[in-house]
């Protein structure tokens, strides 16, 4: 049964969902009556409770989901269906360092902490205070964090850690760290982005052109539900659908002879001369930079 302290989910039988915390006087007030938090404290997990009105409200654990979606927020948080994948990706779990950059409400930081486990570490990074503060506030509303170390400062620096089995950037020009992104993790690190405009990917894409990435992926998470009618069984009017685009890499040097060895289509093939005219143009950009400096330094000597 719940303990006084535990956060309760209590579902009317209109589908009304309230995410509770089992309080002393913290009776819920609601259209379908008053609910004693003494009675709820006594229920037992997949039972049913009374309001004063007689009204039935199942009591259920919350699951990781629920946490997620009930953290209070003064940004845009990440949902479920995207972080399932996140943390699939960047491999999040037990004995694991992971970094996350722009931690926000902490909706991704309480999904991380979550995953990680006693063993797992989390080191997370927000510039801006009231978020740094928000997303402490939701950690122990949830009651997760003892693994998460917060670092309240920008990014612009780099990150204290250089050992990270993974690293998540939800910042607004990720194509701005990478060269920080590269220091902070192992060799073979996954690598994970979260923007939500097509510029913001092809930036990001043009930017790991130039550094130690590969086994780049782009993707968008969408969820159609079903409505769960047996003898009507159709789609739902709604979808959630876009919510951002994640980008996922690897950590990886690139090799001539790696190279020589892959199999390129036609189109393959003009998309790798393409990126080799970019790189080229970099590296004269870069040379001319440098060039210039010279001068300058000739000059002033």
């Amino acid at each position: 049964m719940p303990a006084y302290g535990d956060l309760v989910i209590l579902q009317s039988p209109r589908g009304k969902r309230y995410l509770r915390r089992v309080e002393e006087g913290n009776d819920l007030h609601c259209q379908e009556g008053v609910l004693p938090m003494a009675d709820l404290a006594a229920a037992e997990y997949g039972t049913e409770i009374r309001t004063r009105q007689g009204v039935p409200f199942r009591v259920q654990r919350p699951t990781i989901t629920d946490l997620v979606k009930g953290v209070k927020r003064q940004t845009q948080i990440i949902y479920p269906k995207d972080i399932a994948y996140i943390c699939m990706r960047l491999g999040v779990g037990p004995g694991r360092t992971i970094i996350e950059a722009g931690s926000g409400s902490g909706s991704l930081t309480v999904a991380l902490s979550w995953f990680s486990g006693p063993t797992g570490r989390v080191c997370t990074y927000e510039a801006r205070e009231e978020f740094y503060k928000l997303c402490r506030r939701n950690l122990d509303w949830a009651g997760v964090g003892q693994n998460v170390t917060q670092f309240n400062r920008d990014i612009i620096d780099g990150f204290e850690q250089t050992d990270a089995d993974a690293l998540f950037l939800d910042v607004r020009t990720p194509w701005d760290y990478l060269h920080h992104v590269v220091r902070a993790v192992k060799p073979g690190a996954a690598l994970g982005f979260l923007v939500p405009t097509v510029d913001q990917v092809s930036k990001l894409l043009h930017g790991m052109e130039t550094g130690p990435f590969d086994d780049i992926e782009v993707c968008e998470i969408l969820i159609r539900r079903w409505k769960p009618v047996a003898d009507r069984l159709r789609p739902e009017d709604r979808m959630i659908a876009h919510t951002g685009f994640l980008i996922f890499a690897r950590h990886q040097e690139r090799s001539e002879e790696w190279d020589s060895f892959r199999t390129l289509g036609t189109r393959e093939r003009k998309q790798e001369a393409a990126r080799q005219e970019r790189l080229a143009a970099a590296r004269g950009a870069a040379d001319a930079v440098d060039a210039a400096a010279d001068d300058d330094a000739g000059f002033e000597e």
